[in-house]
């Protein structure tokens, strides 16, 4: 179990909360608040607590001080979140950061430079995570985006202060817990995406866990053609047949059940509106590709779902991008958000290329938790210890 923030006596303690608030921007200005806003809860309860709440976070991936990288640019969407003005330090150790720090009274918020300007950072250097800690009394991680990589900021911090987790991390948590920690049965995992090489170790993690592993995408054609069919031009690594193979032995062994497109969408181009059709999943003709799932395989994974209570799910259906190729994942996402909505089933969904598919689906406020970390998100799934979650843990002891 992990410490969080309500377990925290913070009036008048000087507070490290380590966030991810790395956000897109163009031309020097934050084009996507979200990380942000998301992050304003925790913020805002600390410095109501009579904190002083100091900001860790990194900005995109500078080799040193760069000031293209420069934080300053969150001040203002920082501000305007928090509902106060948020203070700044040019440095996120060091003198700058020292004063900085120095001149806060309880319940201010101050945003420190860069982490990442200083290599120490990613190296998880003891001596820099010292360095960190001395501006602090209590560390709060929020950042379960980061959670995967064991840095100064997201994991040396928790062995040298007190840690908790905030409200973020703690969502992440529950939510990750509630859907294959302890779920309620029967569980089923959505997993596409283009390729089978990319998700062996989530794959063969999820068998064991999930009583319905539903595959699609480019995946799906690897194991259909492991199946001996033909896919024509389709997306398909081939020489992962074998794999794809051990992988189905695996799930027979733990009784769980591969879902395996029944019928196809399948075009001459990966083009939008390109003409297409459907046909059976073994009879592709070998001039065409498969683009998505057909009426007839997303009926059976609605079917598939209506007897389950719980869903993970990551990586679309089809080429979601691009009409009418989205079809199977929007029919699919909608039956889980309706069945969410009337409490029969917790959703649980995250990865890059899931939380578009399911914002076209128009579900993604929808779900029961939408995760928004990506790789550490991926990792977790796959049953990988996580550091700066384990470093949580190690403080709650």
């Amino acid at each position: 179990m992990f410490r969080t923030i309500d377990k925290l006596d913070v009036k008048g303690k000087r507070v490290l909360v380590r966030a991810d608030l790395n956000v897109p921007a163009k031309d020097g200005k934050v084009t996507d608040t979200t990380r942000i806003d998301r992050s304003a809860d925790t913020l805002k309860q600390l410095a109501a607590g009579g904190a002083k709440v100091i900001i860790l976070t990194h900005f995109g991936r500078p080799k040193g001080r760069d000031e293209k990288y420069s934080q300053k640019l969150l001040l203002d969407p920082l501000s305007k979140a928090v509902g106060k003005n948020v203070g700044w330090a040019d440095d996120c150790v060091g003198a700058s950061a020292a004063a900085a720090v120095a001149a806060m009274k309880d319940g201010d918020i101050v945003l420190l430079e860069n982490v990442r300007f200083h290599p120490e950072e990613e190296k998880n250097d003891p001596a820099f995570a010292k360095a960190l800690a001395a501006n602090g009394d209590l560390y709060v991680n929020d950042a379960f985006s980061t959670a995967h990589r064991a840095h100064a900021s997201t994991e040396g911090l928790a062995h040298l202060l007190p840690a908790a987790a905030g409200r973020l991390m703690q969502a992440e948590l529950e939510a990750l817990g509630k859907a294959l920690g302890h779920p309620e049965k029967p569980v089923a995992a959505v997993v596409g995406g283009a390729k089978v090489s990319t998700k062996l170790d989530l794959l063969g993690n999820l068998v064991s866990r999930v009583d319905y592993l539903i595959i699609g995408g480019g995946m799906a054609n690897t194991f259909m053609f492991a199946q001996g069919m033909k896919v024509g031009k389709s997306l398909c690594e081939k020489e992962m047949a074998d794999t794809a193979r051990s992988i189905m032995e695996k799930a027979k062994a733990a009784n769980c059940h591969i879902v395996l497109p029944v019928d196809v969408v399948v075009a001459s181009e990966f083009a939008e509106n390109a003409p297409n059709k459907v046909v059976a999943a073994d009879a592709v003709p070998d001039d065409m590709m498969i683009l998505d799932a057909g009426p007839a395989a997303a009926e059976a994974v609605i079917d598939r779902l209506n007897g389950c209570k719980t869903l993970v799910w990551n990586g679309p259906m089809g080429a979601f991008e691009i009409a009418p190729f989205d079809k199977a994942t929007n029919a699919v996402a909608q039956a889980a958000a309706q069945r969410t909505a009337q409490g029969k089933l917790l959703t649980v969904a995250g990865g890059g290329d899931t939380v578009a598919a399911l914002a076209k689906a128009g579900v993604d406020a929808k779900f029961s938790y939408v995760s928004t970390a990506g790789g550490a998100f991926l990792e977790w799934l796959e049953g990988k210890t996580l550091p700066g979650v384990a470093a949580l843990e190690a403080s709650a002891k």
